[in-house]
């Protein structure tokens, strides 16, 4: 099998690009988190 030689700009940048995507996932879950957070809180106050 035959793989694929990437230049350092490639590199560079699927690494940003991951950084990017993993950040953007991580601010997702937090979101999520903190809805679920204030819907169960705001229920359980009544």
């Amino acid at each position: 099998m035959e793989t694929v030689k990437l230049s350092e700009a490639q590199k560079k940048s699927r690494r940003g690009r991951n950084i990017a995507l993993g950040l953007v996932l991580a601010g997702l879950v937090a979101l999520f988190y903190v809805v679920t957070l204030i819907k169960f809180g705001g229920g359980m106050a009544h």
